[in-house]
Formats: structure tokens, C-alpha cells, sequence
């Protein structure tokens, strides 16, 4: 990745006369959801992010929103907006009616400046490929980390199902099973995802305060013991759509199908609560394209992360 402009002795770009800013608050969602819907209407077509995304998020107790966030505002109008999730995740957005003006690269400069005063090595921000988002950060010396897809079922398919294990079964989470899937989705995203292991706290707050959670949600496989050995969150958006948001087994109980079975009973499950159609996403760290491909998937968008060194 290359290093570009250092905020600690280059000059902010300026921002265009009578545009303000300040911290979000969590009374924000609404408006930075409805900011975030149009920039992803423009550039993809169709809208991906729900505001429970954001509450959820910014529902984690780890999450200081206000030293993290900033708003960029026209009057009361959120034109607008950045924010550092953990070390290195930066999310932005600007509507499209303001771009043009320098308000996508004066977020990328005040993201920079708060990496380097949180000691963050790296800032990375998701883009849809080829959009206006990933070429202003081509411009400015980004460059791309992983690749990720969004995967859909076309319709009138089913994913093929697979037979469980003697003794294995898959069920609702209960309280009791939080802390055991927890473990299971932390130690299987940190094979290949190079953070900090997510507090407890917070994988419970953004997942029981998410708009809308209901138990079945999470669902969880557990062994002929009884021991969790799988886990799968999965929502369904307004529209009908079945998204699974995360998935994994334990790493001495794979090449078993259990990911598939898991799947399959996600998407039912999420049929049977209104559902018409089913997406997950998985990026090029994982290897599970071809897994996903293979029971019928097909993408539907490409995202990209692109980032650039402080360090």
C-alpha cells in the first residue's frame, strides 16, 4: 500500500464555504442510513444497508462514536459523513447530488488524521468496485486489500441439502449458547481477518440491540455432546431479503457440510419469516467463493477494500 498525504504536516483540504461538521450521535441513524441509501442507489442500483446495520454497530460498548464520527452537514441537511469502526475500518459516504465538490477527500484526510492520533497502522474503506468511491481512492494512492462479493440465490433455487452427522443438530441459540458462539465466528474470521478479537460485549450488543433481532436469528450446531461447532446469523431485510450475515464452523469439524446444512436451514428459516430471496457475502480472504458457487449462489455486486499505510 502506499503512504500518501500526512495530516500531521500537510494542510486540511477545505471544505466548500458554508458546509459544517460535527460528531454523530446514535439519534443519527436515521439521517446516515437515509445518506448511505442514496450514494448506494446511485452506484449499485439497488440499496444493501439497513439503518439496524448502524444501530447495531454503534450499539457496541467498545464503540466511541463521537470521538470516531463526523458529519458533514449543508444547513440541516447530512450531505456528508465518516466514521474508524475498530483499528481500521473506515465507512463514508457522501449524496450524490454534493459530490464533485472535495467532500470525499477531505473524509478520507480527516480519517487519516484520526487513524494516526488512535495509532492505527492502516485505514481501509469497502467500495463498490469501479464506482466514484473506488476511483477517488485510487487517486489518492488507496490501494485495494481484498476483494468481496454479495451472493444471491436466484430465485426458484434451493440450496441442496445435506445430511447432518449422527448425534448432530441444528437449533435456535439460547443465552446459554452466546459466549460458545461467539468463540466459534471470532476463531474462525481471525484465520484470515487481521484485528482484534471483537470484545463478547460487543458481539452481543450489535447483535441483541439490532432493530428487529429475534432469537432465531442465531442459530447454532452443536455436536453429539452438545458442544457448538457452528454458527449462523442470519436477518431478513425489509423486502423480503434473506441475508446471512455471518457463518462458520469450527475448524476441526469442517469438510463435513455442516456450512451447507447451516445454510440451507438459514434460508428456510428466514423463508418461513417472509423472505422471497437469500444473500450472504464472503470476500477473496476466505477462499469461500467457490464453496458458495457451487450450491447455486451468483454474485451480484463487487465491493473493494481499499486502503492506504500510516505507518
Amino acid at each position: 500500500m502506499t503512504s500518501i498525504a500526512d495530516p500531521r504536516t500537510d494542510p486540511a483540504p477545505a471544505l466548500p464555504a458554508g458546509l459544517t461538521t460535527r460528531p454523530l450521535q446514535r439519534e443519527d441513524s436515521g439521517i446516515v442510513f437515509a445518506l448511505m441509501a442514496a450514494q448506494e442507489q446511485e452506484d449499485l442500483g439497488t440499496v444493501e444497508i439497513e439503518e439496524a446495520d448502524i444501530v447495531g454497530d454503534w450499539a457496541k460498548p467498545s464503540h466511541d462514536l463521537a470521538a470516531r464520527s463526523v458529519a458533514v452537514l449543508d444547513g440541516d441537511l447530512l450531505v456528508g459523513y465518516g466514521e474508524l469502526m475498530g483499528v481500521d475500518r473506515a465507512d463514508t459516504a457522501v449524496l450524490p447530488s454534493h459530490r464533485g465538490r472535495g467532500i470525499g477527500t477531505w473524509l478520507a484526510w480527516w480519517l487519516r488524521d484520526l487513524g494516526r492520533r488512535l495509532g492505527s497502522p492502516v485505514v481501509g474503506n469497502p467500495v463498490p468496485e469501479g464506482g466514484p468511491g473506488d476511483r477517488l481512492l485510487a487517486s489518492l494512492g488507496y490501494e485495494v486489500r481484498w476483494t468481496s462479493w454479495v451472493l444471491q440465490l436466484p430465485p426458484g433455487t434451493e440450496v441442496p441439502e445435506r445430511e447432518l452427522p449422527e448425534g448432530y443438530a441444528v437449533r435456535t441459540a439460547t443465552d446459554a449458547d452466546m459466549r460458545a458462539a461467539h468463540d466459534v465466528l471470532e476463531d474462525a474470521f481471525l484465520e484470515w481477518s487481521v484485528r482484534d478479537r471483537e470484545p463478547f460485549e460487543d458481539f452481543r450488543a450489535s447483535l441483541v440491540e439490532r432493530p428487529g433481532f429475534e432469537p432465531w436469528n442465531l442459530r447454532v450446531l452443536t455436536d453429539g455432546g452438545g458442544a457448538v461447532v457452528g454458527v449462523s446469523l442470519v436477518h431478513v431485510a425489509p423486502g423480503g431479503v434473506a441475508y446471512v450475515a455471518r457463518l462458520a464452523v469450527r475448524r476441526d469439524q469442517r469438510g463435513r457440510g455442516l456450512a451447507q446444512a447451516l445454510l440451507v436451514d438459514s434460508f428456510r428459516l428466514a423463508r418461513e419469516h417472509g423472505a422471497s430471496v437469500s444473500e450472504l457475502s464472503t470476500d477473496s480472504r476466505t477462499g469461500a467463493l467457490g464453496l458458495y458457487e457451487r450450491v447455486g449462489m451468483r454474485s451480484v455486486a463487487t465491493w473493494v477494500n481499499r486502503a492506504v499505510r500510516l505507518a
